[in-house]
């Protein structure tokens, strides 16, 4: 039997943020390898954005008056980001329902689970959600954000028919507790962009103040790495987080649990429990 990463029972903020760990511990090189890549996309894609515009690293901040094309690349990335941790969150909801019925299950068997085509979908649609959100005054993408985070663990740990009812049980469950897991989802965000921003940006200021004088041209390539590097750790633990915030919610709120142990009294290992009746 498979070690718990998940337990089978409510948690507390602090238990999830560790369950979340212990899940992207489990699939680390999966998870990382695909990240990777696509926290390079993103850079390439920010930096040309950035370039056209006159940003310069390692703030990237324009000019005073001059927060137009700024904003925008702005919610662009706030897009690719919802976009990344979508796509990765597919292969860490199908990795939740192993971790949490204790069953190992190798990392290349879970792909088959991850249903690709839904999965993209529900990822392009959430990045638009999120640029949109930014890009009207952040405050929509809040709200937007803690709402649409477990769409895709949904579609492959629930089986949910498709990207328009992973959307809608996200939501439902977001909402639930007093909104208790869209908050949790928030949290974990913004502690994530604060380590993000200290190994991506921030670490240029310490060094200058230690004396320690950094080129822009140098900047320009190290800065833009240095975020690729955070992200590439930082997404998979969203992802996961997101997974876990899924199961919790369905054992608070559902008694996922009860119905696991139900069906496991009935001779079945649990797993038909994880599947969503409608």
């Amino acid at each position: 039997m498979a070690p718990e990463v998940l337990p089978m029972r409510p948690m507390t903020a602090g238990e999830l943020l560790d369950a979340g760990a212990a899940l992207l511990r489990q699939r680390a090189l999966p998870l990382v390898a695909l990240a990777g890549p696509l926290a390079a996309a993103e850079q390439v894609i920010l930096g040309r954005m950035r370039e056209s515009a006159g940003l310069d690293a390692p703030t990237f901040m324009p000019d005073f008056g001059d927060f137009g094309g700024w904003w925008l690349i702005t919610a662009v990335g706030f897009g690719l980001e919802a976009t990344i941790i979508a796509l990765l969150g597919a292969y860490a909801g199908a990795a939740a329902g192993p971790a949490l019925l204790r069953r190992p299950v190798r990392h290349r068997d879970l792909w088959a689970r991850t249903r690709p085509l839904p999965v993209l979908v529900v990822a392009v649609v959430a990045g638009l959600i999120a640029a949109a959100g930014a890009y009207v005054g952040f405050v929509p993408w809040l709200i937007l954000y803690g709402l649409i985070g477990m769409a895709t663990p949904a579609l492959t740990l629930n089986r949910v028919s498709g990207p328009l009812a992973a959307f809608g049980r996200s939501a439902r469950l977001a909402v639930r507790d007093g909104v208790r897991p869209a908050l949790l989802r928030l949290l974990a965000y913004f502690t994530w962009f604060m380590v993000r921003f200290a190994l991506g940006t921030a670490w240029v200021m310490v060094a200058s103040q230690a004396g320690w004088t950094v080129g822009n041209t140098v900047l320009a390539w190290v800065v833009p790495l240095a975020w690729g590097l955070a992200n590439t750790v930082a997404y998979p633990a969203l992802a996961c987080l997101d997974a876990v915030l899924l199961v919790e919610a369905r054992i608070r709120t559902e008694g996922l649990d009860i119905e696991i142990a139900r069906e496991r009294a009935r001779g079945g290992d649990g797993s038909s429990a994880l599947v969503d009746a409608a």
